[in-house]
């Protein structure tokens, strides 16, 4: 899903503190700042260790998120990553993208796992943190 139509979505304060972590949203001044924050990110930060573990959902899977063979560069591959680090897809850690999206919104009976949509929103926040952590410390 593109970040205009996730923005076109969230078209009211409803809508998005049920999409923003509070304490993501808690950083948000409005609407315009969102949008802002919903740009195309620097994806090479998620080579720093320091920096990942201060984003939501990834801060304790930078040592998986190490052991991908191919980055993760992209919404729809953050996406994926959230899914598979849940317990019932660890199994898909490691292998390259091409494989993992041939499973990885399977439903299967072993442990807990992420639907699509809840995965897609999940990257599109981790994206949100990012520029915001991006755009509040190059204002230090």
């Amino acid at each position: 899903m593109d970040i205009k139509v996730i923005a076109l979505i969230l078209d009211s304060e409803v809508a998005l503190s049920y999409f923003l972590n509070v304490h993501v949203y808690e950083k948000i001044s409005d609407e315009a700042q969102l949008y802002e924050l919903m740009k195309e990110p620097v994806w090479s930060k998620l080579n720093d260790r320091v920096f990942v573990e201060k984003l939501i959902h990834l801060a304790n899977h930078y040592n998986s998120m190490q052991k991908m063979p191919e980055p993760v560069n992209s919404i729809p591959r953050l996406a994926m990553f959230l899914a598979i680090i849940r317990p019932g897809k660890k199994h898909l850690i490691g292998l390259p993208w091409s494989e993992v999206a041939k499973t990885v919104w399977e439903k299967d009976s072993e442990g807990y796992i992420f639907k699509k949509s809840h995965s897609v929103s999940y990257a599109h926040l981790v994206v949100v943190h990012m520029n915001l952590l991006s755009s509040s410390v190059s204002q230090e």
